[in-house]
Parts: C-alpha cells; structure tokens; sequence
C-alpha cells in the first residue's frame, strides 16, 4: 500500500493535495493537520508521549506512531491505533538488520504497524532474496501476517526513507518493498499527477506499484468493483493505468470501458460520480472506488446498482430525501419536515415504544419506526446518512469514553419504570440479575478491564449454578450450516475439500495431500531446538502411560486377558492457516506415535500460498505422520471421516478447533456409515485459578489472561480463598495492567467482563466449587497447593504451585494440552496415548474350566430363554461324561 506523507501542506498543489486524501491512508506531519484531515482515509502522525497519543487519537487521529515501546505499553488503547517506529541503526547498506530484529522480536506483538526508517540502499538490501529463497523484509511480514488484532487483520509492516539518509524512493524500491509485503511511505512532494515529471513518480503509478495491483485478465485491465457511501455495491467496472490517472486527476468516476476507451461516468447522461475513495483488494488484483452517486443512478436503466433499486436503510435514506423535495403541501410527511413540535412528539413517542418493546418482533417493528423519524430529522437539517456514518466512525476511534450514565430525567424514568417492572414479576427467593441476567459489556479502550466479583457466603443456590453455566452455543444452527459441507465432500471427494477451501480460506490449490516422505524446510536454530526439546518431554510422558498386558485365572482352568492394539488409521485436526501452531501437532502426533498407529493422517490449513506451515511439517516429519491434508474446518473432518480420492480414510478423529470443526466431528461420529470415533467434544478454552493471602498477584493474573487472550468466549474464573479486599484488589489491578500490554487486548476486553473472581472462606470450598465447575486448566497457586491435588475429582490438567504456569503444559512439560473443556472434564479424559489405542479381551478354557463354569453359563441362559446360547454349552459337556 501508498502511504504518502504531507510534511508542508501549502507546497503541495490543491489537485493533487485532494488526491491525495482519496487513497486508504495518509501520513502527517502535523499532528492537527492529521486530527483536521481525519475522514474517510485513516490519518496517521507522530507522537512523543502516552498523553499526547491518546488525546490525538480522542480526536479522530486514526493512527499515533511512536518511537518506543514503553510509550506504546502506555496507551491503554486497541494495538491497531499504534504504529511503532524503527530506526537503523548505522548508515552501512547492512545497518537495518537491528531494526528488523527489533521489530521481530517486540514490535509486532505491540503495535498494529511497524515502521522501519531506512535508507534507500537498506531498502535494497532487505529485499534482496538470500538463499532461503526469501528476503529479510519478507520473512519480518510473514512473521507480522500471523498476528491478527481482532477484526482488524494482521500487524501491518511499512517502510519509510529517513529524513537524514541519501537517497530517494524510486519505482524499484517500491515494487521491492510491495512484493516484500510491507506498505511504502513516501512524502508527497515526491508525488505528482502527472506522469513523467522531473524526480517525481505520478501519483497512480505509486499507487499502483506499492499495491502490487496486478490484473489475472489478457487485456490488462483491472476489474473495479464501485460502492456507495454506505458500501452498497453500485456494478462492476474496469480501470486502467490511464483511467486510474484521470480518476485521481478529476476526482471523478473515471474508468475504462472495453469498446470505447476512457469512459467518464455521466458525461452524457448526467449520472456522473463524485470520487471519495480508492483501494486495492487482499489479493490486489480488485480495485474499489467508493463514489457519491448522482443522477438517477449508476445503473442504465436508471436503478441506483446494477443489481436493482437500493435497500434497506440505504432506500430509506433515498424515500426521505425525496419526500422532503416533493411531498404536498400539507401532507403528513410535509408537516413532519416543516413542524418541529410535530417531529420531536414523534420521536420521543417511537423512542419510549422501543424502550418498552420486549419480544423480538415488536424491538424489530419499533426499531424501525424510530429510525424512519430520526432519519426524517436529519434529512430536514441536511444532514445525509454518510455524515451519520461519518460522526459514527469518529465516535468509534475516541479511546476515552464518558461514564455512560443517562441524564437526570431519564434515569429516574427508568428506575421508576424498572421498580413497576421488578413489582410485578418478583417473587420470594428470585434470583439476582447482577448474576444470571447481567447485561455484560466489553471494557472499552480507556476503561478498567475487570473481572465481576462475587461472595460465596453471600449467593443463594441459583446464583451459584449460575456461575457454574458456560455460554450456550446454538448447536443446532451450527449443525445447519455444516451439514452441506459435510455432504458436499462426502459426494464430491477431492472437489468438494478444493471449492471449499478456495471459498473459506480463500486459497487455491490443485491438490489436497502432500505424501510422506515431506520436504521440510529448514527452521531458525531455536526453534527447531524448542520443537525438539517439547518432542522429547511429550514422547517421554506418553510412552510412560503405555501399559502391560493383563492375563488372570478366574477360576481353574478359566484364563482371561485383556491386550492392546493400536488404532490403524488416526486423523489429527491441526487448527491454523494464518497462525503457527506445531504444539497442536505435537500433542496430537506423539501420543498416536507411541500408540504405534500404522497411518497417521494430519489435517491443517493451508497458507495464502498453499504451503503447510514449516514449523507444523517438520514435527509431522518427526511423528512420523503418512500424509498431510491441506485443509481446514468441517471440509478437512468430512474428507478424513468419509475418504476421497486422495485423502485416507481414518477409524478415529482427534484435534481441537472451532465450533464448526467440533460439530462437523459430533455429524461424523453419529453416522454409522462414516464409522468413525473422535477423542471429545470441545468449547471455548477455560481456566479455574486457585489463590491465596500466600498468592503473587503477577502470577495469578498472567494465568488468567493466558487463557483469556484465546478468544472472546474464553472461560477464566477466580477462586479466592480468604483474601482480603486489599490482596484482591492486587490481583485486579495486575490483570488490567498486564492485559493492558497484550497484542490481543481487544479480545481480553471481551473475555475478561465475563469472567469472574468468587470469594470463598476456605479452601475445602474451593475444591468443593472447583470439582462442580470441572475445568479445562486448574491451576492451583494456594499455599501448599501439592496436599490438595488428592482433592480434585474433575479437571482436564492441573497445574500445581506458583512455578507451574499453565503455558508449560500447553507446550513442552510433557503432559497433553488437548483437553475437555465445556465441563466435559467431569465424564472425558484428555489426549493420551490411551486415545490411541484400543484394548481387546480373550478367554481360553481348558477341559477343566469348562466343567466347572459351564453349569453357571447353562442356567444364566435358561434365565435369558437364550436357547443356541445354552447349547454351545451342553454340546460339549455331554462330549465330557
């Protein structure tokens, strides 16, 4: 991407100042220009200070940049809103490895964007492809791609050429930088409209060539989808190099047209389109111009989409307008538009119904009229449904967010409804909404993030089955929607696992198997050697749960034993794709190992490029895995239960993902034509924490939150045994600081508010609250934690003492971390090398036995009319005498 830097506004000619803004992004120097210039582009500048940033960024500053990561650690704000800067570290061409490193290491686990200031011969270096066949700058972009925030997509690389270095930025060095993957920040005096301008680079041409925009058609031409203010997609469209330019000249809808050339949108039939934004899609092969409409529409045959009349608010917003030019005189819709008093009865009349709407339809029904009348409201004021959005987005980037409380009147409106609400439906002994009806609301940037506290002494028997509740997951509108995937790859084979993985990950590939032996890329030597050193713990637990054999003589002359076998056929669903996650397929791949499965089949999703993730390859290399199914979700299950083509078919599934890959397990499991098993159901990941007076409140609090970055729904609970409210208060304040730091505090912001803290008196009420709730992880960090692990009756693993973190058996302690959560811990085991295995009995009778036992067989089978069942037994007595 173009990110182009305006250091002096007044040098820059109106035109292409204007052009400018319509790109993603847009650096400034100035940070009040950046807050002034805060619209539909995201306005990036530089800050000194913690409180410098989050005063820009309450104003609308979309991104701060800051030059270290204290400052950053300091902004209690979402990761996406900060830019973290490195400089090199020496003028030498060699003198950017620092900052990559810097940026490796701690930049993109702190920031949303890394920025390496470099000089124009460090960029040459740094994108130089070396013999791993790739090039410094990539391989940081690679690492930074498997850092999502959020919603927000992954952590961003940029390039910018300092201020004090030689050099200037060149169409070279921005096609190095952009098939790197980073964004190039160039400053505008380096832009110009025009092509061929003395030491400039034109405008379109920058933008094209620091998007990688590239065109899969035999013209040439690129394909550009145009949207609305509100995104509502107005046609397709295609655009050249040519067109791209004149586009950004004008400010206007501009395109290429097949048969005639340049084609100005409206020129002749007046339904021209102002220009108000231009981007290129994740793959860069997709233009969107985002246009104000005018005329009839974009359509010609007068519609306002190609794709019929708009819809929705998008056509309310259009009846409205409309009304206002031409409803008659004296009219309903005219008094609304001329009477103020009219207009604001209509609003607090619709505004109450909504409040006192309850059922679904009705809220849906109200909803709608309010909106009709407020639209009615801004439509009188000139106000249209983009400057709706527009103070919408404004309000979304503040990171310091006012109480929240209503105004005098109308709180005490709403506390007058709420007692003749609370009057009629009471009753003796109901249960508190604090607990089973809270209306639960993520923290947002600025605010604490806090656990809810609860006293156990002080909650009836409701409240406390309450607490022991996990989130319901509507299974069966889950099980709609996995259902046809499962069917269409069990019908279409290979096909059917290919069109789904192009459709979900957006990957596509020819095949869907690498066989064993696999070519396994090398690994950076620490890596390789922690991969190793968790094989080893992993495999050293595991073959230690292989047991003997059992053989016993029940009576003279009856032996019976029991012995077991491996599996044959196993499949391990590795989740993935963006993210690395070898763990997953070490917890997985060591204990079907050891169990000595014949075909061991690993499933995983593919990269953006079709490749299986270095680090996953090389431990299915070491676990001596047979194939390797390059898919992901419910296809990846189907295609093992059932077979295709090319993917093996396996007696028993194992592996956690999400609630798509567990129900397309559950579909498999009951369907006696798959014959297939899976090792467990599965839910969010949880966490129970035992503490203390003798607890470190660091400790306790980074246990937490390691269960707690997993997902909004992760589950993480506090035991507090005997604590006082200051020690308690030690531990909030911990999980707020250290949540503060983390790369995925957005989701920490969802998790934490639902997750609570539960004060007990003692400890035999801990584990009494503990073995009800049956977590995944429990952790026990109470003062001589070893005496009460005699004491647990339902946990998937725990972790005993302050020095047992759970992040130890989730990688390299030994012990498996794929575990029941849900509560399924009270009926399932976690992993093992039992997993694996199946155990089968035999007898052998000798004469003697037989005569001994064969009376008992004969008369249990009277008893059960089983007639042959007696028979087999008498047959060969009588063959006895």
């Amino acid at each position: 991407m173009l990110i182009p830097k305006i250091t002096t506004l007044d040098a820059l000619e109106p035109a292409l100042r204007k052009a400018i803004a319509l790109l993603p992004t847009v650096f400034y120097k100035d940070p009040q220009l950046a807050v002034d210039s805060a619209g539909d582009s995201s306005s990036w500048t530089d800050v000194s200070s913690p409180k410098e940033a989050l005063e820009l960024l309450n104003n609308g500053l979309s991104v701060a940049v800051v030059g270290s990561v204290d400052v950053a650690a300091g902004m209690c704000c979402d990761q996406s809103r900060i830019a973290l800067r490195y400089v090199r570290s020496a003028s030498s061409p060699s003198g950017y490895t620092e900052a990559i490193k810097s940026a490796l290491n701690e930049g993109i686990h702190h920031a949303g964007t890394v920025i390496l200031e470099l000089s124009s011969e460090q960029i040459t270096e740094a994108t130089l492809v070396d013999a791993s066949g790739s090039s410094p700058l990539s391989r940081l972009t690679k690492a930074a791609s498997g850092k999502y925030i959020g919603t927000e997509g992954p952590v961003r690389i940029a390039v910018e050429i300092g201020a004090d270095s030689t050099g200037i930025w060149t169409t070279d060095l921005l096609t190095s930088v952009a098939s790197a993957g980073a964004d190039s920040i160039i400053n505008a005096d380096l832009l110009a409209l025009e092509n061929d301008v003395a030491q400039k680079i034109s405008l379109a041409k920058a933008f094209a060539l620091a998007s990688s925009l590239n065109s899969d058609r035999p013209d040439g031409l690129f394909t550009t989808v145009v949207v609305d203010e509100q995104h509502v997609c107005l046609g397709v469209a295609y655009s050249s190099m040519e067109s791209i330019s004149a586009a950004l000249d004008s400010g206007e809808g501009v395109y290429w047209s097949r048969k005639r050339g340049l084609w100005r949108k409206g020129l002749t039939s007046g339904a021209t389109q102002t220009l108000l934004g231009i981007s290129v899609d994740c793959d860069s092969d997709v233009l969107c111009f985002r246009v104000r409409q005018n005329g009839a529409g974009f359509c010609h045959h007068n519609t306002h989409t190609c794709f019929g009349p708009a819809s929705g608010i998008s056509r309310l917003a259009q009846v409205v307008a409309e009304r206002k030019e031409q409803a008659p005189e004296g009219s309903y819709t005219k008094r609304l538009f001329s009477d103020a008093q009219l207009l604001r009865a209509k609003l607090l009349e619709e505004a109450t119904e909504l409040a006192d709407a309850e059922c679904k339809e009705d809220v849906a029904f109200e909803a709608a009229d309010l909106l009709y009348f407020a639209l009615v409201k801004c439509a009188a004021h000139g106000v249209t449904l983009a400057d709706i959005e527009r103070s919408l987005d404004r309000k979304h980037r503040k990171v310091v967010r006012r109480p929240g409380n209503a105004k005098p009147q109308f709180a005490k409106e709403a506390a007058a409804a709420a007692a003749v609400a609370t009057a009629a439906i009471s009753t003796p002994g109901s249960v508190r909404t604090s607990i089973l009806n809270a209306d639960i609301k993520p923290a947002q940037p600025g605010e604490r993030i806090c656990m809810r506290v609860y006293k156990d002494d002080e909650l009836n028997s409701d409240e406390r089955k309450a607490l022991l509740q996990r989130p319901i997951i509507d299974s069966e509108e889950i099980m709609k929607r996995v259902r046809p995937i499962v069917d269409a790859v069990r019908a279409n084979g290979d096909a059917g696992v290919l069109e789904f993985t192009e459709k979900f990950d957006r990957v596509k590939m020819d095949d869907v198997v690498i066989r064993a032996p696999f070519t396994v890329p090398e690994l950076p030597e620490d890596v390789r050697r922690a991969i190793d050193q968790a094989y080893a713990n992993v495999h050293t637990f595991h073959s230690a749960q292989l047991g003997s054999d059992t053989c016993v003589e029940t009576m003279p002359g009856v032996k019976c034993s029991r012995f077991s076998r491996a599996i044959e056929r196993v499949g391990l669903y590795v989740p993935g794709g963006t993210a690395v996650l070898p763990s997953s397929a070490l917890m997985l791949g060591v204990p079907a190992q050891v169990a000595g499965c014949r075909e061991i089949v690993l499933a995983t999703p593919p990269r953006a490029d079709g490749t299986i993730v270095p680090e996953v390859l090389y431990v299915a290399h070491k676990v001596g895995a047979t194939a390797i199914v390059k898919a992901g979700g419910a296809q990846a299950i189907a295609a093992m239960a059932y077979g295709t083509e090319t993917v093996p078919k396996v007696d028993k599934i194992c592996g956690p993902g999400n609630q798509y890959v567990t129900a397309a397990k559950m579909l498999a499991q009951n369907d006696t034509a798959a014959m297939v098993a899976i090792d467990m159901p599965a839910g969010p990941s949880e966490v129970l924490v035992v503490a203390d007076a003798t607890s470190n409140p660091a400790y306790v609090a980074s246990d937490l939150l390691s269960q707690a970055e997993h997902g909004p729904d992760s589950q993480v609970v506090l035991l507090a045994v005997d604590m006082t409210d200051e020690q308690l208060a030690a531990v909030e304040e911990q999980v707020h600081e250290q949540a503060s730091r983390l790369p995925r505090v957005a989701i920490v912001r969802q998790s934490i508010p639902k997750s609570y803290c539960l004060g007990v008196k003692s400890m035999a009420d801990a584990m009494r609250f503990s073995n009800a709730y049956g977590p995944e992880h429990l952790i026990l960090q109470n003062d001589h934690a070893s005496d009460y692990v005699k004491d647990v009756v339902n946990a998937g693993s725990v972790f005993v003492g302050q020095y047992s973190p759970e992040s130890c058996g989730d990688y390299a302690s030994g012990t498996n971390h794929t575990l029941p959560t849900y509560g399924f811990s009270k009926m399932y085991s976690g992993v093992n090398t039992g997993t694996f295995l199946k155990h089968i009995t035999s007898q052998e009778l000798t004469r003697e036995g037989l005569a001994n036992i064969g009376q008992t067989v004969m008369t249990l089978a009277e008893v059960e009319e089983l007639e042959a069942h007696r028979n087999a037994v008498a047959i060969r007595l009588r063959d006895m005498v």
